[in-house]
């Protein structure tokens, strides 16, 4: 049985389209159907730190991210929970520089630190070739994708800053944007 779309699909996919073709010629509907559902999946921001530590706590912060991925010295238990880890660090980390670039770098008001656009692109570029890096058996027709993702990432992420400027103007959220 096949999950049902999101109601929001159907308008992000046009959106992104219209970015990702319309202005910068990027023709990959693979990227313009994922990026489409990811901007749908991070509509709940239970989904935007979904990841969590061993005390089950949301991790919020890139780096801390990045640890937990290890297989070796992180909470990560097998290669695939890596990859799982690695795919929402890339996916966290387009979202937030494509959609949220304002908030990069320290809040000196709050003292929080947020990374930085050079910090979210290196994570989330290395983390999508992780993820293509898993190319064998249920993971082989999803790994070209991945590796489409992290070679032109920053690409994909300026197709994504023109969907948010589409979408008009906003005010920026307080993050991170804490789940209890």
């Amino acid at each position: 049985m096949q999950a049902q779309a999101h109601p929001l699909e159907p308008f992000f996919q046009q959106a992104v389209r219209n970015s990702y073709e319309g202005k910068l010629g990027l023709h990959d509907p693979d990227v313009t159907s994922y990026v489409a559902h990811l901007l749908c999946e991070f509509c709940n921001a239970d989904k935007l730190f979904s990841m969590r530590d061993q005390t089950g706590r949301p991790i919020e912060e890139l780096e801390e991210m990045v640890r937990a991925a290890d297989p070796v010295n992180g909470s990560a238990a097998s290669f695939d929970q890596e990859r799982a880890l690695r795919k929402h660090i890339g996916d966290y980390s387009l979202f937030v520089a494509g959609m949220y670039p304002e908030i990069t770098g320290s809040n000196r008001r709050t003292r929080k630190h947020y990374p930085s656009l050079e910090e979210l692109i290196h994570a989330g570029k290395e983390s999508y070739f992780i993820v293509s890096q898993f190319n064998l058996f249920e993971y082989e027709q999803e790994a070209p994708l991945f590796a489409r993702l992290s070679d032109r990432f920053e690409r994909w992420l300026l197709g994504l800053t023109l969907v948010r400027d589409e979408l008009g103007p906003h005010k920026p959220p307080e993050l991170p944007l804490r789940v209890n």
